[in-house]
């Protein structure tokens, strides 16, 4: 049984679309999830992995074609929609143009017949909580995008639902908006204690925001963690590859000790690389190292792997070096800028590349 603890226990999921005359499509293949009470959860992967699917399942807009799926203990794998205690923020906010913004909001509950001055009090809560007090007697034909999200935002929680669901809500919006928004939902998360479920296919919005996060692919959950377990410590080389960006060598496992295995890599350089949870891998692999995780070095003498510095970009914050490994491997040393100035490499230079502990990490493929 789930843990009393459990928002939402799926067990064995899985959902195919019948084809009219053409092949079907099996869009969850054998998915087995639990999202906790109260936690900011997040299905990340591309675009055609499931994640959305998985989620008009948990509202009962889609019924799985095997499986279960539980919340508070109680099975809603055939419930429909309306009987579920769930609401759903899509990426159209589908407000009602003709209505305020106090209306959009209050709809649901007059839908439920609430009592007047119980809608009345519920609107202005909401409102308070995302912060638009102001607003509340605007069209919202008449107001921005972000507002618009906000209104949708509220209308979604004044029923007090126990698990939200947001279907990429942050699509639509500019790259200075979206990320205020991820802020506040965040924020609204935290306050309202709600259990939020988002999907989306951007990295940094599920690094940003989540408690936890499961990268999907090709119907399938590969990894569930923390953001900083799934950034630095992937287990797979496509969430690895999905995650940021990431160095991938090629090498054979000399020896293991405990979690971590010495690995020879193509070019001769041996390294030490942890391994990934519960797995003992042999022969050939693949070592990750996150940009971020090696320093450049102008001498070759003490590194651990030494190449060609091939270009130099700078972006502000920092600088990212390219260099050609001697194996003829591609590697990317990234280093935050700061007001010092420092010894200026050209390309066509030869350097050294240091890794920090525990930076490489051995990769299932």
């Amino acid at each position: 049984m789930p843990s009393p603890a459990a928002a939402i226990d799926a067990r064995g999921v899985s959902k195919v679309f019948r084809g009219d005359g053409s092949a079907d499509l099996k869009a969850l293949d054998d998915v087995s999830v639990t999202i906790r009470e109260n936690e900011f959860f997040t299905l990340l992967g591309p675009s055609g992995c499931g994640k959305t699917t998985l989620l008009r399942l948990i509202a009962g807009f889609e019924f799985p074609t095997e499986g279960t799926i539980r919340l508070y203990d109680q099975d809603i794998a055939l419930l429909p929609p309306y009987l579920r205690p769930v609401n759903t923020v899509f990426q159209s906010y589908a407000l009602f143009p003709h209505m305020t913004v106090g209306q959009n909001i209050g709809f649901g509950l007059e839908m439920q017949d609430k009592p007047k001055r119980e809608v009345a009090a519920r609107v202005d809560e909401m409102l308070r909580l995302v912060r638009m007090e102001d607003l509340k007697d605007r069209l919202t034909s008449q107001i921005s995008g972000g507002q618009q999200q906000r209104v949708a935002l509220a209308r979604a929680l004044a029923p007090a639902p126990k698990v939200l669901l947001l279907d990429e809500p942050l699509s639509a919006l500019d790259l200075k908006l979206r990320k205020e928004m991820q802020i506040e939902l965040k924020r609204l998360q935290t306050e309202t204690g709600i259990t939020f479920v988002f999907v989306t296919h951007d990295q940094e919005e599920a690094l940003t925001m989540s408690d936890r996060i499961a990268v999907m692919s090709k119907g399938r959950i590969l990894q569930v963690g923390t953001p900083r377990d799934i950034y630095d410590h992937p287990e797979q080389r496509f969430v690895a590859d999905f995650i940021g960006e990431a160095n991938l060598m090629t090498g054979e496992i000399a020896a293991t000790t405990a979690d971590v295995a010495q690995v020879r890599l193509v070019s001769g350089a041996a390294i030490s690389a942890t391994l990934p949870a519960e797995a003992r891998p042999t022969g050939k692999v693949t070592v990750m190292v996150r940009p971020e995780h090696a320093e450049i070095v102008a001498s070759t003498a003490s590194a651990t792997l030494t190449g060609t510095l091939e270009s130099t970009v700078y972006f502000g914050t920092d600088t990212h070096f390219n260099v050609r490994l001697a194996d003829g491997t591609a590697f990317v040393v990234r280093r935050q800028n700061d007001r010092k100035e420092g010894r200026q490499l050209d390309p066509g230079t030869p350097v050294g590349v240091l890794l920090a502990e525990r930076a490489a990490q051995v990769l299932r493929d």
